[in-house]
Order: structure tokens, then C-alpha cells, then sequence
């Protein structure tokens, strides 16, 4: 990471719905994160063992296993390591359009770009403030 922002932070991006998971990646990448994609368990293991993860962002469930258990098993892997589970829709013309053809409903509303990346950069926001209160390097710690 580089900057207060997390600008250039590594993402770990734990999704197995192919649209979300695009979705995601584009707000995130249009915001400078780094992003690696990862469609279930055994890749994601496979990313965290060939660079540093900065933050973990999955779903409550992927593929047949909750994402509460998942994000706890690498985690394991990579302690200290913030977890976001994102538990609704990108406001993305891919779900509503689809879902206004077919007259479904969606609850609750999806939520903006801009929402998500405000969401992340608190998660990382937190993990750089206990880094600096027990000395780890961090962005904040260097600033000061």
C-alpha cells in the first residue's frame, strides 16, 4: 500500500457469481486497487501464497461453503488479514436491467460504486490504525 487512501493495496476478491464478481473487480481497479480474482477456496489459497494480500472481500456464501468460513480458513493463512463480506448487489446495469425484465424485486436496494469503495477504504482504514497502535508498518505510521 502507498498511500492513506489504499491506493495500489492488494485485494483478494473471493467471489464464485461471475457477474459479481466482474462488477466488483471494475470498481475496484477504477479506483487503483490491485485486484486478484479468485472464483473459489483452493485459488484463493493460490493468490495468497504468490503475493501480500492487503484485504480479503467475499460473499456471505461461495460455491457450496458459507464465506464466513472461508474468509476465517485464509485468514489462517494470512493473519491480521481484514475481511469484508459483501452481502448485496453493485448497482450494475447487469442485475437490474435483468431484474426489470423479469419483474423481480431486489432487497435490499443494490448499493452505489462509490458506497463500496468508501466500504473498503474504511476496512483498510482500521487494519492501518491496529497496525500503527502496536507498531506495524502501515501508511498512517510512516506520515506521521
Amino acid at each position: 500500500m502507498t498511500d492513506e487512501s489504499g491506493k495500489n493495496a492488494t485485494i483478494l476478491l473471493l467471489s464464485s457469481e461471475p457477474r459479481a464478481r466482474a462488477g466488483l473487480r471494475e470498481a475496484l481497479e477504477h479506483s487503483g486497487y490491485l485486484v486478484m480474482r479468485a472464483s473459489n477456496l483452493a485459488v484463493a489459497v493460490d493468490a495468497l501464497s504468490s503475493c501480500p494480500i492487503d484485504l480479503l472481500i467475499t460473499h456471505p456464501y461461495i460455491d457450496s461453503m458459507p464465506g464466513h468460513e472461508a474468509a476465517k480458513y485464509l485468514r489462517g493463512k494470512n493473519p491480521g488479514m481484514p475481511v469484508l463480506i459483501v452481502a448485496g448487489l453493485l448497482e450494475d446495469d447487469r442485475y437490474l436491467y435483468r431484474a426489470e425484465l423479469e419483474n423481480f424485486d431486489i432487497f435490499p436496494k443494490p448499493f452505489t460504486a462509490g458506497e463500496f469503495i468508501e466500504e473498503v477504504q474504511k476496512t483498510l482504514k482500521t487494519m492501518w490504525q491496529r497496525e500503527a497502535a502496536v507498531g506495524i508498518h502501515s501508511p498512517e505510521a510512516t506520515s506521521a
